[in-house]
């Protein structure tokens, strides 16, 4: 479930009992490791990265925001649409989709853009239905009536975690533009019944890690993705033994450190809202 480069995993990078400092000798070279007890970016290993959620980025979106969690960046925004999916005609909800896309410069090497929508790679047609799955189990989707909500996700720069950093960028474009039908009288109350991010976790060198960067996923033992609501509720768990099996006191010692992780990013979403409108402060 690496959120980097798709394509290219680092080749001869072991990680043993502690994580590692990568050293670039040259341009070109293998990266060189040197064994300690801090992360790559000296975070604790319980520690998210830098986070900063940018609302209301795109001029003519119905909804938006960039988030930069490290390096990741993805921008997300909000489309409102008087048309639902045919299954949902005549049924008086709502819909929330999503579709998510890498720029081709995002990662370290170019990557081809998927133009045809019918031959998308089965990892983004994955994280596709993660983003809308997430957002619309935080939604009163009779609230909408018969309106989909198109969320598109956008990754800038790829450096791990980009389907969470989707989600939780989101979550905040989603709302905005909820916001915007109640102020246009659309819709009279808020379909937005709580806030919901998306938070990797794993092990890598025998130690649990929150929030992992590229090179930390990719030589992951377990890797974890888990949505989580503001409410302590859990939406989603993506979990995987990359290199051998792990136990249920391990994969519950993983959710407890997501749960840790998602609350620091609702927080944030939280604080970037209530700048909006005092409505957001009715958030858990």
């Amino acid at each position: 479930m690496t959120d980097g480069d798709p394509s290219q995993k680092p080749k001869g990078l072991n990680f043993r009992l502690e994580c590692y400092i990568i050293l670039i000798i040259a341009s070109g070279d293998l990266p060189k490791m040197t064994k300690t007890t801090m992360r790559i970016d000296n975070r604790a290993f319980d520690a998210t990265r830098p986070i900063m959620i940018t609302p209301d980025y795109m001029d003519f979106a119905d909804g938006s925001a960039l988030i930069e969690m490290g390096k990741t960046k993805v921008l997300a925004t909000a489309t409102i649409d008087e048309k639902i999916p045919p299954f949902l005609k005549g049924s008086g909800q709502g819909w929330i989709t999503a579709e998510y896309s890498m720029l081709p410069r995002a990662t370290e090497k170019r990557t081809n853009r998927e133009r045809t929508p019918g031959r998308l790679s089965g990892r983004t047609q994955e994280i596709q239905r993660l983003i809308g799955r997430s957002l619309r189990a935080v939604t009163d989707l009779k609230i909408l009536e018969e309106r989909t909500v198109i969320i598109d996700c956008d990754v800038i720069q790829a450096d791990g975690g980009t389907r969470s950093a989707s989600i939780t960028a989101g979550c905040v474009a989603l709302a905005l533009s909820l916001k915007k039908m109640m102020d246009s009288g659309v819709i009279a109350q808020m379909p937005l019944e709580h806030l919901v991010a998306g938070v990797s976790v794993g092990v890598v060198g025998g130690n649990r890690l929150l929030d992992l960067d590229y090179i930390e996923d990719s030589n992951a033992e377990t890797d974890m993705n888990v949505v989580e609501t503001d409410s302590g509720q859990i939406v989603e768990v993506q979990a995987t033994a990359e290199k051998a099996p792990f136990t249920k006191k391990e994969f519950n010692a993983l959710l407890d450190l997501a749960h840790k992780g998602a609350q620091i990013l609702i927080n944030a979403q939280r604080e970037v809202l209530k700048t909006k409108s005092p409505l957001f402060m009715a958030y858990n």
